[in-house]
């Protein structure tokens, strides 16, 4: 696949017209990330904005105790970063490859030519900043109060959402990726070990399915969870 036929399959540029494409090619430098690889730590912060091209990335901060938290997790067609006065809020925080994943970073002065040049591309852009916010705001509040099986399945279906897959007569939605209970306990703000003990309980009660490293969550918890 052509790299602008590549292009074209990001959330955010969709809407955008093959000559728009083009001139969005023009605008990018990519790098090839190794897999568990910084892009981005609190004290190296690069003011730019990047579109995940291929592959995933963590994004998480640390608390006054050293222990890790995960905002979020971005996949191909997502944006993070900062540039001027477009900020999607990931100043501060570690940004590291969950695989190897290719990052298109953008040209800051010629970033805003275009913008201003293509209303259409910014109102995509205000969408996506809407949609992160309103993302980081449920996130906090889902993870702030209730019980660890409520915070586990919160965040099962939030990732289902984004990297699910139902496979045809299954009843569970497999999550299309490698999750190890160290890495759903700094999604959920707890301990490795209380984690697996509430995993194990949870496929107990057929609520989710539980393999080497991956979960799948059942279809009729997940309909609750998205009401």
């Amino acid at each position: 696949m052509d790299r602008i036929s590549y292009l074209s399959q990001f959330n955010l540029l969709r809407s955008l017209s093959r000559e728009d494409l083009i001139t969005m090619d023009e605008l990018t430098s990519i790098t090839t990330f190794p897999k568990h690889t910084f892009i981005q730590t609190p004290e190296a912060f690069n003011e730019k904005l990047y579109f995940v091209k291929r592959g995933k990335v963590r994004l998480y901060q640390l608390n006054h105790e050293g222990k890790q938290f995960t905002l979020d997790i971005l996949s191909e067609g997502n944006i993070f970063g900062e540039m001027g006065d477009i900020s999607l809020g990931t100043r501060g925080l570690f940004i590291e490859t969950i695989e190897e994943s290719d990052i298109c970073a953008m040209d800051k002065e010629r970033f805003e030519s275009y913008l201003i040049r293509r209303p259409r591309f910014m109102m995509n852009m205000m969408k996506a900043m809407s949609e992160r916010l309103s993302y980081m705001s449920g996130l906090v509040q889902n993870l702030a109060i209730g019980k660890l099986h409520d915070k586990i399945i919160h965040v099962l279906a939030e990732l289902s959402e984004r990297f699910g897959v139902r496979d045809e007569g299954d009843d569970y939605c497999r999550i299309d990726m490698l999750i190890s209970h160290q890495e759903m306990a700094y999604m959920v703000g707890a301990s490795r070990e209380a984690v697996s003990m509430a995993l194990k309980e949870l496929a107990e009660s057929g609520m989710i399915r539980t393999g080497f490293r991956t979960v799948a969550i059942s279809r009729t918890i997940l309909a609750s969870a998205h009401k």
